[in-house]
């Protein structure tokens, strides 16, 4: 199966809300609330699409300074699909158009926290929210 990535930053709430259901991120973004999520697309600054056929299967979303970091705000693969690479080449992808002497940073959904170090990816254990 051949998956396209494409950095798409007119991706549709639609799809959008779509494969973030499809992938159990949903239980943690306001996917009932299409005008905040609209809001979210549009003030990212990098959104990175897998697709296969034409269906959306897997997206990153970041917001970045393109010089000193990069903030992976969402990171959703169709569950259908994962275990396959998708995951690790949305991030390379988001890193590389964000510019690799970004640090790329991200909060681990409690599900996803032993697939990061699988991938080459450091804890850090100093992070702080509001």
């Amino acid at each position: 199966m051949d998956i396209v990535y494409a950095n798409e930053p007119e991706l549709t709430v639609d799809e959008f809300i779509d494969v973030l259901r499809r992938s159990a991120l949903a239980e943690r973004r306001p996917v009932d609330q299409i005008e905040r999520i609209g809001r979210m697309l549009k003030g990212a600054d990098v959104i990175i699409t897998a697709r296969c056929n034409g269906l959306l299967v897997g997206v990153s979303r970041a917001i970045t300074d393109f010089a000193y970091c990069t903030y992976l705000s969402d990171l959703a693969v169709d569950e259908q699909f994962q275990k396959q690479g998708i995951g690790k080449r949305l991030i390379d992808e988001t890193h590389a158009a964000a510019g690799h002497e970004t640090r790329l940073i991200l909060l681990a959904a409690p599900k996803a926290r032993s697939y990061y170090p699988h991938i080459g990816m450091e804890q850090h254990d100093s992070c702080w929210m509001r």
